[in-house]
């Protein structure tokens, strides 16, 4: 929970509901932003066969992921508590491991964006879970960006789907 209630929160809440739910939304503050480092990361390193393609798609994914973060930080203010942004929150509080590959290839980069994806999507369908019965407005954020998250999710896997469906890994 919040280190400190807030003194104030959305209506329909309690503060330690405010609280409680503006906690979740941290964790995903941290794996979002997390994420659209990632990706400019592997934005700058990919190479290879198919490397415009791959380097083009990247930078609207972070774009996005980049708005929601946005979202998720003005979520947490709105519900009264300071989100927290640093680079510093962010490794304390990091339960995965740091992303390995420097320069790659399209489909080394993309196999690990892979598992990157997977564990996003699981932690963001969890906290919006978690927050299902207390927020509506929270849940509802997190939902849009299930949506959008499975959407480069599935771009990320069309190149490594072979013709008959199966994902290289």
């Amino acid at each position: 929970m919040a280190k400190h209630l807030p003194k104030y929160t959305v209506p329909s809440l309690t503060p330690t509901e405010g609280a409680k739910v503006a906690e979740v939304l941290q964790s995903r503050l941290h794996a979002l932003n997390d994420l659209a480092l990632t990706l400019k990361h592997v934005h700058w390193n990919v190479v290879g066969p198919h490397f415009i393609a791959v380097h083009e798609m990247i930078d609207p994914q972070v774009l996005a992921v980049r708005a929601m973060v946005d979202a998720v930080a003005e979520r947490i203010a709105t519900l009264g508590v300071a989100p927290v942004g640093t680079p510093g929150a962010l490794v304390k509080a990091r339960t995965w491991e740091d992303y390995e590959l420097g320069r790659a290839s399209t489909t080394d980069h993309l196999t690990a964006l892979d598992h990157v994806y997977v564990g996003v999507i699981t932690s963001h369908r969890e906290a919006a879970e978690a927050v299902a019965e207390l927020d509506d407005v929270t849940n509802d954020l997190l939902i849009g960006h299930l949506h959008e998250l499975e959407l480069f999710h599935w771009f990320i896997r069309a190149h490594l789907e072979s013709a008959g469906g199966a994902l290289k890994s």
